[in-house]
């Protein structure tokens, strides 16, 4: 009877391993003939590049997050659908809102004014303060009627101004600024701030007393463009490099740099007016400043007071850009301009001190910011969690379950031939030694 139980148990054991074997073998089947996933939506800037400014007309993040594709044709559209994208047909092609910025370049410049391209309403809108004179006003009506219906004038009550006078406050006797992001070349690390805060030269302090020294402007550019490298007075930025302050002890680390979309939350902090959150509200801005005119900015609802000037602009912890200046303040709002972070570290050859190993969201990426104590665990970028080991395998385009059952069937196998093997061989000596007892 002993031995029928044992006949039974061997056999079941082989038809589980082989019935794993089958299994193990259909899910490796499924795995490879599984269809690859789908590829995440194609970004709207990348689609422009890609289908150029005579089809398309700009993009911008969209109320469900999706990004939406200006175009100017039908077939441009499908295409702009099947990328992952929302299209929006308009009238007028890049190229043709970008030779309405270029005409207004070349006029004489008009101190008080600023131009952007309105992705959303596919037009070119000229701003222009109180301090514009009703004859230049005039001039630049007569000018926008001449390139076309698709330049948008306004006025408004306020003034373009700098933001002189952040995050961390630093002090000199060119005014009061707020560092941005710190930067290094390698060898020395900096302050990246705004090139109108102080010419090459500039020394700048942490107190109004000038007793802790902060350092000392290096290079620059103001105007044409807004910032401005500080070199730490000794060399390094120190503990907390990657972090900027958002006030009250808190700060956020930043992971990376990136070009900002229209549409995008984004956060500012100053030494003024501490934390802000707004949207880009457009690319490739020129504002006309009393001091000089400057161009290639990112143009932002998110109000700044004076102080603010070279604070940091960032979303989800990547690093976008420096303030540079705008018109109204933070009871009444207003528009605040940016320097690209990106067109600011190429041109001054350094890169962002940032975590080590720390990841990058995508620059599309609005989450709110997670506050953080300076030398705090990283926040896990983006505020994804990583799938869990039973996600993992239950994956059905992963292949790996199917050839650990594979393989262990195989041992299964195996087991159970060796176990008989003994039992036989234990078995026969029994009898054996029995034969000459």
């Amino acid at each position: 009877m002993r031995h029928v139980r044992r006949r039974i148990v061997r056999r079941a054991a082989r038809l589980a391993a082989v019935g794993g074997l089958l299994l193990g073998a259909t899910m490796v089947t499924q795995a490879v003939a599984s269809p690859p996933p789908d590829p995440p939506p194609a970004g709207g800037a990348e689609l422009v590049r890609r289908l150029g400014a005579e089809r398309t007309a700009g993009s911008w993040i969209g109320a469900d997050g999706r990004p939406v594709v200006a175009v100017t044709d039908r077939d441009t559209a499908a295409e702009v659908r099947r990328a992952g994208a929302t299209p929006k047909v308009v009238r007028h092609s890049l190229s043709e809102l970008r030779s309405a910025t270029a005409a207004l370049r070349a006029a004489p410049r008009v101190a008080g004014t600023a131009w952007a391209v309105d992705y959303r309403r596919n037009e070119v809108v000229v701003r222009a303060d109180r301090t514009v004179s009703a004859a230049d006003w005039t001039v630049l009506t007569e000018l926008a009627e001449d390139i076309g219906g698709h330049v948008r004038m306004e006025r408004f009550a306020g003034t373009f101004t700098t933001r002189l006078n952040g995050a961390r406050p630093i002090l000199s006797t060119s005014g009061r600024c707020s560092a941005g992001f710190n930067v290094t070349d390698g060898r020395r690390d900096f302050i990246l701030t705004a090139g109108h805060c102080g010419p090459t030269g500039s020394v700048w302090f942490a107190d109004g007393q000038g007793t802790r020294e902060v350092g000392r402007t290096v290079a620059g550019s103001f105007p044409g463009a807004d910032y401005s490298l500080v070199r730490y007075t000794g060399g390094r930025a120190g503990e907390g490099a990657d972090v900027v302050a958002v006030g009250a002890d808190k700060g956020v680390r930043i992971t990376g740099a990136a070009e900002p979309a229209v549409g995008q939350r984004v956060f500012r902090s100053g030494s003024t007016t501490g934390l802000r959150d707004g949207r880009v509200t457009a690319l490739d801005a020129t504002v006309n400043y009393p001091e000089g005119t400057v161009t290639g900015l990112i143009e932002t609802d998110v109000c700044a007071e004076p102080g603010d000037s070279g604070g940091p602009l960032f979303a989800a912890g990547i690093a976008l850009g420096v303030t540079s200046g705008g018109s109204g303040d933070c009871r009444t709002g207003g528009t605040t301009f940016f320097q690209p972070v990106t067109t600011a570290m190429d041109a001054l050859g350094v890169r962002l001190i940032t975590a080590a190993g720390s990841p990058s969201p995508g620059p599309g990426s609005s989450a709110t910011q997670n506050a953080i104590a300076p030398g705090a665990q990283t926040p896990t970028a983006g505020g994804e969690e990583a799938p869990s080991l039973y996600a993992r395998l239950a994956d059905p385009r992963n292949t790996g379950p199917g050839l650990l059952v594979v393989a262990g069937s195989l041992v299964a196998l195996a087991a159970t031939r060796w176990i008989r093997t003994e039992q036989d061989r234990r078995a026969y000596q029994r009898q054996y030694s029995a034969s000459w007892g």
